[in-house]
């Protein structure tokens, strides 16, 4: 915090469903942040664009598929020092605001990309994989959110 406010990149996670199955993306091995681990597709937002078109956006340059139904399920403040991205003058690290979407899938004909490997995987396996944050927890959050109908909001410090 710089005189106790956050400083944040607005990103997005999106988790694309189709019936029973969540497509996913084991990140590259080349990847600087988070090589191997498994999420959902996104990133960040870019200047002019709202949170929805970035998700959208992300979507299709990570999968190649458009998607039905995006809905924002919650809102994650991640604080800074996840080496994640470079200090700021003032020797911070900025943190993230993170807009967490779930979507139909228009199509399972995904498109590879340099992020990583793009899986289909069913919900009933999720808990089993090596994820970004050692968990499952933002996807479950976002599924109990639109079942509820009501986003969720948090925070995650580094």
């Amino acid at each position: 915090m710089l005189n106790r406010r956050y400083l944040v990149e607005p990103r997005t996670l999106c988790f694309v469903l189709d019936g029973d199955e969540v497509l996913l993306i084991r990140r590259s091995m080349q990847r600087r942040i988070f090589p191997g681990k498994i999420n959902g597709l996104g990133g960040h937002v870019e200047a002019g664009e709202d949170v929805r078109a970035a998700a959208e956006r992300e979507i299709v340059e990570e999968a190649g598929i458009g998607v039905r139904d995006l809905w924002l399920a919650g809102v994650v403040n991640v604080d800074g020092n996840l080496g994640q991205a470079e200090l700021l003058d003032s020797g911070q690290m900025p943190g993230v605001m993170l807009f967490v979407f779930t979507a139909a899938a228009s199509s399972r004909a995904v498109k590879a990309s340099v992020e990583g490997e793009l899986l289909w995987v069913p919900l009933s396996e999720v808990s089993h994989l090596d994820w970004v944050d050692g968990d499952p927890r933002m996807l479950l959050s976002a599924l109990e959110a639109r079942e509820k109908g009501r986003p969720f909001v948090g925070y995650k410090d580094s």
